[in-house]
């Protein structure tokens, strides 16, 4: 368990430029679109 808390304590954080971008609507909205489409020709393309 130790282990754990000491990975937990040193992984990095994400900078100011990260975190708006991960806030960013359209940004999520497009890798949103961009996920069902890929699901949308896998499905597409196996049944």
């Amino acid at each position: 368990m130790d282990d754990a808390q000491n990975q937990i304590d040193h992984a990095p954080l994400p900078d100011a430029r990260e975190l708006r971008r991960r806030r960013n609507v359209v940004i999520q909205f497009v890798h949103f679109v961009t996920l069902n489409w890929k699901m949308y020709t896998l499905a597409k393309r196996h049944h």
